[in-house]
């Protein structure tokens, strides 16, 4: 797991804790399921959204399982809880329109053949944050259009570049001197980029395209799922692009899909709109 998914759950089961120590209980491996039904009930008194109880209680669970794998408990108090349903929001998409206007960057000003790379490949590729900056040169096989990547549980999975991004990154590759083991994107003391340095680069270059939207790099990635989905409708492969374990993580672009089907409808369809 992520370094920031572990301090999370860390912070989940540091929750659990200080709640048990107010409750007089020392030990974990004694509380019984109405007890951890009423820690989550404290946490939701306390504001805690669904999704964030829902997160507290999928941590609990990995604990307790754990502990009845090493015969800590005899069950686990966790299994019959049920956390509260949370509100399923759709992810925020740039427009096609957008996303071109954002990645057309000009190259003659300074970092800007490595700005555009940057940009053509969140966008071609679909790639995480953590993936594009963990790239090194090797990774990218530009004659035949492919970057391979170690995604989530160190799956790797090789995703297709675009002719854009692959014109963008040669550019780039040719600027820097690139060599094989080197970074694509290299931070200070030639170390690999950080997550925060191009965070905070992308929003600046969307400023300067004139996008006033939050840009970052999930929206991107959001983007090139949104676009691939609503020009294929192939949702199966989308889910292999975004290396999703499980589809029903990708369905959430097949509403979006209908939504801009909707938008299309009600602009077209001559008894669409409702009268007022």
């Amino acid at each position: 797991m992520s370094a920031h998914t572990l301090d999370a759950y860390r912070r989940d089961l540091d929750a659990l804790v200080a709640w048990a120590s107010t409750q007089g209980i020392d030990d974990l491996a004694t509380v019984h399921t109405e007890q951890l039904r009423a820690f989550i009930a404290a946490e939701h008194r306390r504001g805690l959204s669904p999704k964030s109880l829902q997160r507290r209680l999928s941590a609990c669970r990995s604990c307790y399982q754990w502990l009845l794998k090493h015969g800590r408990v005899v069950a686990s108090p966790a299994a019959g809880i049920r956390a509260p349903k949370a509100p399923r929001k759709l992810p925020q998409v740039l427009d096609v329109d957008e996303a071109v206007q954002l990645v057309e960057l000009p190259t003659d000003v300074p970092l800007g053949v490595r700005d555009r790379a940057i940009l053509e490949l969140f966008y071609s590729s679909g790639l995480r944050l953590s993936e594009l900056c963990a790239l090194r040169w090797r990774d990218l096989d530009l004659a035949d259009g492919l970057v391979t990547v170690l995604g989530k549980s160190s799956k790797q999975r090789s995703v297709p570049v675009g002719s854009h991004a692959r014109k963008a990154l040669d550019d780039w590759r040719r600027e820097s001197q690139g060599q094989l083991d080197a970074p694509v994107f290299p931070g200070r003391g030639g170390a690999t980029i950080t997550p925060r340095a191009v965070q905070i680069r992308l929003r600046q270059l969307a400023q300067r395209q004139g996008l006033f939207k939050r840009v970052h790099p999930h929206l991107l990635r959001h983007s090139f799922a949104s676009h691939v989905l609503e020009s294929s409708g192939d949702l199966r492969g989308v889910q292999e692009l975004l290396g999703h374990a499980d589809i029903a993580t990708t369905q959430i672009y097949t509403h979006l899909d209908y939504q801009h089907l909707a938008k299309v409808y009600d602009g077209a369809h001559p008894r669409a709109k409702r009268k007022t």
